[in-house]
C-alpha cells in the first residue's frame, strides 16, 4: 500500500510527470495496464499563472477516469506557484507536486527546478507558500535530486531542505539519487536512496532512477525499502511496465513480452487517444517520438524505429502501423527492454 496524504493505492508503482510525454493519453494507458496514479508532464507556473490560452492549452480537461493525478510544476518564484497551484486544484488536479529536480541547463538557468536545491531559503519559501495555497485535503509533494553536485554543501542543502519539506506539511518526497549535475549519466545512488529511507523512517518516500524494467522496480523496493516507485523514463513506449511490475510484485512469474498484434493495438489507441484530445496533426508530433520507443519492443527495432523516425505526417504514421504492426503476419515474438542497472551490477561483480 502506498499513501500519499490521505491517497491510498493498492500498487507502489506509479508514473512519473515526464516533459513532453505524460499527457492524457500516455497517462491513460499507464493505468489500465496497473498504474494506480500518474502525474501530468512539468508545466511552468508562470505559464499557468499568467494566460488563460497557455491554460487551456497546457492542462486541458482530465478525463473522468484520470484520477487521482498530479499536477507538477516549475519556476522560481514563490508567489507564482502559489497561484498556478490553486488553478491546478480549480482544475481538478488531486495532487500538487513541486519539481526541484530538472536538471536541464536551461532550467538551471533561470534559477528553476534542480537550482533551487542551492538555494534552501527560496527552495523553503516555495514549498511553505504552495502548501499555504491549496487546501488541507490537497497533498503536496516534491520531487528531489540528492543535491546539486557531489560536495558536502550541496548534501547538506539536500537535508535541509528534505526536512522543511515535510515540516511545512509535505505528503512525500520522490527522489532521484542523481545530482543535478550527473544528468542522467552513470548510475543512479540507490544507497543514497536507502539512506534517506533509513532516515526519514514512516515518512513516504518514493524512488526514481534506472527503472527500465519490472525487475529494477523490484529491486528498488526490495534494495532500498522505499514506499513506492515512479517509474520514468522507462514507461515511455512501455506501459506493459506496469502490469509486469504488479505480476512480480504478486509473486507471479514475469508475462511474457507483447506480442506484435497487441503493440500495434496499444499504439492504436495510444494514437486515438492523441487524436481525441489534440487533433490529429499534433497526435501525429506527439506519437512519432513515442513511437521511436515503442519500436524498442518489435522483434526488428531498427527497422520499425527509422520507419516511425520518417512519419512526418498523420497518413503516414497510420501506414507504418499498418505495415510494421499487421495482425495478419506473422511475427517473432516481441521484445523486452534490458535493466541497465542490472547490467551494470553485473559488471561490477566482475
Amino acid at each position: 500500500m502506498l499513501k500519499i496524504g490521505h491517497l491510498e493505492f493498492d500498487f507502489p508503482v506509479v508514473q512519473a510527470a515526464l516533459s513532453g510525454y505524460s499527457n492524457a493519453a500516455m497517462r491513460l494507458l499507464a493505468r489500465r495496464f496497473g498504474a494506480p496514479y500518474a502525474l501530468h508532464e512539468v508545466v511552468l507556473d508562470k505559464s499557468i499563472a499568467q494566460s488563460d490560452k497557455a491554460r487551456r492549452r497546457l492542462l486541458g480537461t482530465l478525463p473522468h477516469e484520470d484520477h487521482p493525478v498530479g499536477g507538477q510544476l516549475m519556476g522560481a518564484e514563490p508567489e507564482e506557484f502559489g497561484r498556478a497551484a490553486a488553478l491546478l486544484v480549480e482544475r481538478g488536479y488531486d495532487v500538487i507536486d513541486i519539481n526541484f529536480g530538472c536538471p536541464v541547463k536551461k532550467v538551471l538557468g533561470r534559477h528553476r527546478g534542480g537550482y533551487l536545491l542551492s538555494d534552501p531559503p527560496l527552495a523553503i519559501e516555495i514549498l511553505r507558500t504552495v502548501r499555504a495555497a491549496v487546501p488541507p485535503n490537497v497533498p503536496v509533494t516534491v520531487k528531489m535530486r540528492r543535491g546539486l553536485d557531489e560536495s558536502g554543501e550541496s548534501e547538506r542543502n539536500f537535508f535541509r531542505i528534505f526536512d522543511a519539506a515535510f515540516e511545512q506539511g509535505l505528503a512525500a518526497v520522490t527522489l532521484h539519487p542523481r545530482t543535478v549535475r550527473q544528468r542522467y549519466m552513470g548510475p543512479s545512488d540507490w544507497a543514497f536512496l536507502a539512506r534517506v529511507k533509513r532516515y526519514a523512517g514512516p515518512r513516504t518516500i518514493i524512488g526514481s532512477g534506472d527503472l527500465f524494467t519490472a525487475e529494477a522496480v523490484k529491486r528498488m523496493l526490495e534494495e532500498t525499502g522505499v514506499d513506492g516507485v515512479a517509474v520514468a523514463r522507462g514507461c515511455i513506449g512501455n506501459p506493459w511496465i506496469f502490469r509486469e511490475a504488479r505480476a512480480l510484485l504478486a509473486g507471479q512469474a514475469l508475462p511474457d513480452p507483447p506480442s506484435v498484434s497487441e503493440q500495434g493495438q496499444v499504439i492504436r489507441e495510444h494514437l486515438r487517444l492523441l487524436v481525441e484530445h489534440r487533433g490529429e496533426d499534433l497526435a501525429a508530433r506527439l506519437l512519432r517520438k513515442v513511437g521511436i520507443k515503442y519500436a524498442e519492443l518489435h522483434p526488428t527495432p531498427r527497422l520499425v524505429r527509422a520507419a516511425f523516425i520518417g512519419a512526418t505526417s498523420y497518413a503516414k504514421l497510420l501506414a507504418v502501423l499498418d505495415e510494421w504492426y499487421d495482425p495478419a503476419r506473422s511475427w517473432p515474438p516481441g521484445r523486452r527492454k534490458t535493466d541497465p542497472g542490472a547490467l551494470i551490477a553485473a559488471g561490477a561483480r566482475l
